[in-house]
């Protein structure tokens, strides 16, 4: 029997944090559903802001047990423009960039290339730090993170 039945609707935001690159890190994640909202972060002790980012979008789509539809707001061009138009050149070029060189975090970007294709994904760039509550939280999140890992490395941030 087929399922017509519409996708679940999620709306996620997503921001990474790091000290020094590279330093401690951190990332936040907020879902929001109906009138639901889930709260994730994270911290890695040696990484990148770029990591971070990357990090921050797969572990929220993880966290979804279904494919849904999803607008993800995230402040990092780095992530927006990777997702939806460098990782085709990559993938044809065999994880390669234009300059023959392997693809920075290619191992992120093969994960989060595989969770977009499980969802109905429409990737949004918000200006960070400029007034958008949800995006404001999930800095925070981030950079509280952060702060934990760099307690937990002895490094002050």
């Amino acid at each position: 029997m087929e399922n017509n039945s519409p996708l679940p609707e999620v709306v996620i935001y997503t921001d990474g944090a790091c000290s020094g690159n590279p330093g401690p890190g951190g990332w936040g994640a907020a879902l929001l559903s109906d009138d639901k909202r889930k709260e994730i972060s994270g911290s890695a002790l040696k990484t990148t802001n770029n990591r971070m980012e990357l990090t921050a979008a797969i572990e929220a789509l993880r966290t979804l047990k279904l494919p849904c539809k999803v607008t993800l707001y995230t402040d990092s061009k780095y992530l927006k423009d990777g997702i939806e138009s460098w990782i085709h050149n990559w993938k044809k070029n065999g994880w390669k960039t234009a300059a023959r060189k392997p693809v920075l975090n290619s191992e992120l970007w093969r994960e989060l290339d595989r969770l977009n294709s499980e969802h109905k994904i429409d990737w949004r760039w918000v200006k960070g730090h400029d007034g958008d509550e949800i995006n404001e939280l999930v800095d925070r999140l981030a950079v509280s993170a952060l702060e934990s890992a760099a307690a937990q490395s002895g490094e002050v941030s």
